[in-house]
């Protein structure tokens, strides 16, 4: 096996490795030798990448960011409304990250400032998509783009600390977007059928 291969599968399994730890017993809890166990790894190999445990975290939010960023572009550059666009966007990061560990552990420690000193840009996101709902006429009148951004991200936010498991976050995500909705959207607002992601 080529080397840069073996490289990139070993630090493939580090991260792996400590996204498990860090979403089982956090990120405090997680020692250094739990990752190397459970990598299969050895000590001398985790450092030949990562010089600590934090050079491990701040990878993981670089590329939980990075999967963020990308899904945003695709999203936006669908051409739909934009409260579809939140709505499908929103959909599709719940529903990576009920089957994505990695990128699961990346939101965890983006929220808690590990690794990025602003945090993983949602409350923008939606802030951004909401005062496009403004101003494109979808939202009732009277609704104020600002404080729906903030009780959407607020209830997102509850929807996903709410499930222990990460398994049906896609779902309470969608009865978030169904209660919020009917007091955001304008009565003859229909959604653009989107397809999963």
């Amino acid at each position: 096996m080529p080397q840069q291969h073996r490289a990139k599968l070993t630090r493939r399994a580090i991260l792996a490795a400590a996204a498990e730890e860090f979403d089982l017993i956090g990120y405090e809890a997680t020692t250094l030798s739990a990752i190397l166990r459970r990598s299969g790894i050895t000590k001398g190999a985790f450092y030949f990448h990562f010089t600590a445990k934090e050079a491990v975290a701040e990878a993981l939010v670089r590329q939980y960011l990075q999967s963020l960023a990308e899904m945003r572009q695709r999203w936006l550059g669908r051409g739909l409304d934009p409260l579809s666009t939140v709505i499908g966007l929103t959909g599709e990061a719940a529903r990576k990250l009920e089957r994505d560990v990695v990128l699961r552990a990346g939101l965890l420690l983006a929220c808690r400032r590990i690794g990025t000193a602003t945090g993983d840009g949602w409350d923008e996101v939606l802030d951004e998509l909401m005062h496009k709902s403004a101003a494109e006429g979808q939202l009732r009148a009277g609704v104020d783009p600002a404080e729906a951004s903030r009780v959407v991200f607020a209830a997102l936010v509850g929807a996903h600390r709410v499930g222990a498991e990460p398994i049906g976050l896609a779902e309470r995500f969608a009865e978030v977007w169904r209660v919020v909705l009917s007091g955001l959207a304008r009565d003859e607002w229909q959604p653009t059928p989107i397809g999963r992601s």
